[in-house]
């Protein structure tokens, strides 16, 4: 088996490590799908930080959001390089604009309340600066990918479960029942229960393997 941590050689492992399981997703985008949400829930637990910066208007609220952000951290405008002047001081710009992600009619959006004044661009400039949360990506190539190497066995696990998750989705108006015919349970577990085992065993390991 491969061990890169590229899009093809992960999507080859989780292929092979469904099995059976594997004729329900035939479509060629199915392995992808998987793996997409498998590294965007890492985002809860693989905090990723990125710097973000913006050009900011007077009286503007409303700014595009990065397209891969997860969660806005913390703003840098008046506090980094330089902090701003204190309250009591006559160079005070006043209260600085608290952010929220909001969903604009194009896109995410960052909203700035209240928005800038004309004092705080000739004060503190207009490169607004913030550090947030960014999306886990799987690349085509492994040095596209954010997760780290070690994450590689955790990452198929969360995937698995999407699988498990999906086949219950599509099974909930097919009930099937496997059993041996020598006794009443079935042989083996069922989508929904092993998506149930898979996720708690995914949750302790990614939150005790965590940084």
């Amino acid at each position: 088996m491969a061990s890169s941590m590229s899009r093809p050689d992960l999507a080859a492992d989780l292929s092979a490590s469904l099995h059976d399981a594997l004729d329900v997703f035939a479509d060629p985008g199915d392995m992808d799908r998987l793996l997409d949400a498998a590294a965007l829930d890492f985002s809860r637990h693989r905090a990723r930080t990125l710097l973000g910066s913006m050009t900011v208007e007077v009286g503007r609220m409303d700014y595009p959001a990065p397209a891969n952000l997860y969660l806005f951290k913390s703003s840098l405008w008046g506090i980094a390089p330089v902090a701003r002047a204190k309250p009591w001081e006559r160079q005070w710009p006043g209260p600085l604009p608290d952010v929220h992600v909001a969903d604009g009619v194009s896109g995410r959006e960052l909203h700035l309340t209240p928005a800038p004044t004309q004092l705080q661009l000739m004060t503190l400039g207009t490169e607004f600066r913030y550090y947030y949360f960014g999306q886990h990506v799987i690349g085509d190539t492994a040095a596209d990918t954010t997760l780290a190497a070690g994450d590689r066995f955790l990452l198929l696990l969360r995937a698995q479960a999407e699988a498990m998750r999906e086949m219950t989705m599509r099974n909930i108006n097919k009930p099937v029942t496997m059993r041996d015919g020598l006794h009443s349970s079935p042989r083996n577990m069922t989508p929904a229960a092993l998506h149930i085992v898979m996720m708690r065993e995914w949750e302790s390991k990614v939150a005790r393997l965590g940084i």
